[in-house]
């Protein structure tokens, strides 16, 4: 996630990835302890952090590392997805010392914050990466506070689903990169729709570009979105 590259900019620290979209990846094995960094970077969708996440952050083993959170969403709202990762990261054993809310093209209507994180978008989270830095380096612990609401919104996930069409060879990379095990390997081209999130990590990396949604539905859901997503919306910081 770009966002979460441009916070650890300003981090003087060796830094390692764990990616939470790996099906394979065990995270009870990374223990962590109190001098620990972790930028914990997750997308937004319908106002929630995705299930798939919460399962596998709940796993791990905080003992008290710092945590900065990041909710990436695509220029409409966040709602309780900060509050959610807070709590799921601190019943883990995390300190959540920081947070941002950043814009990112929309995932299904691209042209709903199209390509940002942006010039702009740069310079902020590079800046706002020194202070969490500052923060960090001063010893200062402090918790710190995000919006959201609980009991969370209820989100049931989007009635629309990628599909591979014909030109799909089924080479096999989506049901190896889906991050919720919702397309089968034995037939790449079919996908589970009671287990696919619509993340949209499968069309965006088929190299046939043979997995599509339904256009019609898409076209409806932009004619939704429109109201709300036109206007530029801002990254929220909080430290």
């Amino acid at each position: 996630m770009q966002a979460a590259e441009l916070l650890a900019d300003a981090f003087q620290e060796p830094a390692a990835q764990i990616d939470l979209t790996d099906v394979s990846v065990d995270t009870q094995q990374y223990p962590f302890s109190e001098g620990d960094i972790c930028i914990v970077a997750v997308p937004s969708f319908g106002g929630r952090v995705p299930n798939a996440a919460i399962a596998r952050l709940g796993r791990m083993r905080g003992n008290g590392a710092r945590a900065v959170l990041l909710v990436a969403y695509g220029n409409r709202a966040y709602e309780d997805t900060l509050l959610e990762l807070k709590n799921t990261l601190t019943d883990a054993g995390f300190c959540c010392v920081a947070a941002v809310a950043a814009v990112a093209e929309h995932s299904i209507m691209r042209q709903f914050a199209s390509g940002r994180p942006d010039r702009q978008d740069e310079a902020e989270l590079r800046n706002f990466g020194r202070k969490i830095w500052q923060k960090l380096q001063a010893g200062t612990k402090t918790i710190v506070s995000v919006p959201g609401n609980f009991p969370y919104r209820e989100y049931g996930g989007l009635p629309m689903k990628p599909k591979a069409g014909m030109s799909c060879t089924k080479c096999g990379l989506c049901a190896e990169k889906c991050p919720v095990g919702a397309i089968p390997k034995e037939s790449p081209e079919k996908t589970d729709t009671a287990a696919c999130m619509t993340c949209m990590r499968c069309v965006s990396i088929c190299p046939q570009h043979a997995r599509k949604l339904n256009s019609l539905l898409v076209a409806a859901g932009a004619q939704k979105l429109k109201k709300v997503c036109m206007e530029r919306k801002v990254n929220e910081l909080f430290l």
